[in-house]
């Protein structure tokens, strides 16, 4: 009941909206509480689960309607590009071996949950600055301001899932590089955001893309541990996704470092990085 109080006071407010003179008052102050609701601390997955597809069409209704609400942009995209990658994705993996059609369905919707995730963040990125992604595209990148960070991280982290489930589309392939340049811009400004997560998704996309350093990926995702701390169980199963996949001692080892740190601190997020990991161990096997 205590999670639910809020919400229920949240809709009561929305309900309330159409009978307000002040409406993008309401409108903005429950747009931040929804926000805040998305970066509450939360420890179990399955309520997690549960609870997360109705919490992302409410948001998703209410940005609509405030399009120009960093805070909520960022939760919304952030949301979406969460719930495709541990709920619709993994899956997917999952399930390969078993039915192959129902995991490349499910790959699909992944891919339409990163673009949702995706078109989100640069709306809220354009609302502010427009012609953001024109820019984007230019010789001159635009700025980013200290608010938008967090934006354009899920921005691009959304981009380059959609492009990695997309290879056999080559026009969607052919952005990579500005899903990048999104991620160094938004690095440029907080290199240690998200207690390392972006510098990451940087050595990710470095080891990742054609003709990239894997010296300099070593280096971002040296970055990206000393930022975290061991605080960030994403950032040792990361790396081992994107270098040590041909050196299995190693490969085990991230992984081993990737639930312990899921154990130091058990939120909702190493707690879905520390079940794919284990399933990376399980199965180690058939990839080595």
């Amino acid at each position: 009941m205590r999670r639910l109080l809020p919400l229920l006071f949240l809709l009561s407010l929305l309900a309330l909206l159409s009978a307000c003179s002040p409406r993008h008052l309401l409108l903005d102050h429950v747009a931040d509480e929804l926000a805040a609701q998305g970066q509450a601390p939360e420890d179990d997955l399955v309520l997690a689960r549960e609870a997360s597809a109705f919490y992302l069409k409410l948001s998703e209704s209410l940005l609509r309607q405030t399009p120009g609400h960093v805070a909520l942009g960022e939760a919304v995209a952030g949301g979406f590009t969460q719930y495709a990658y541990a709920f619709v994705a993994f899956e997917a993996e999952r399930l390969e071996s078993r039915d192959a059609r129902a995991a490349q369905a499910l790959r699909q919707r992944a891919a339409r949950l990163y673009l949702r995730a995706h078109r989100h963040a640069m709306q809220a990125l354009e609302q502010r600055r427009p012609g953001f992604a024109r820019a984007l595209a230019a010789t001159t990148p635009p700025r980013l301001d200290a608010d938008q960070v967090g934006l354009a991280y899920w921005a691009a982290a959304a981009w380059g899932a959609y492009i990695s489930l997309s290879k056999d589309q080559p026009e969607v392939v052919a952005d990579l590089p500005l899903a990048v340049r999104l991620a160094r811009l938004a690095w440029e400004q907080e290199p240690g955001h998200g207690e390392g997560a972006l510098a990451s998704l940087l050595a990710s996309f470095e080891a990742a893309r054609p003709g990239g350093s894997r010296r300099e990926a070593e280096r971002l995702f040296d970055q990206a541990e000393a930022y975290g701390a061991g605080r960030n169980a994403g950032i040792y199963l990361a790396r081992a996704e994107a270098l040590a996949d041909n050196d299995r001692p190693v490969f085990e080892r991230l992984l081993q470092q990737s639930l312990q740190a899921a154990a130091a601190r058990p939120d909702v997020a190493n707690q879905l990085m520390r079940e794919r990991a284990q399933w990376l161990l399980d199965s180690a096997d058939d990839r080595f």
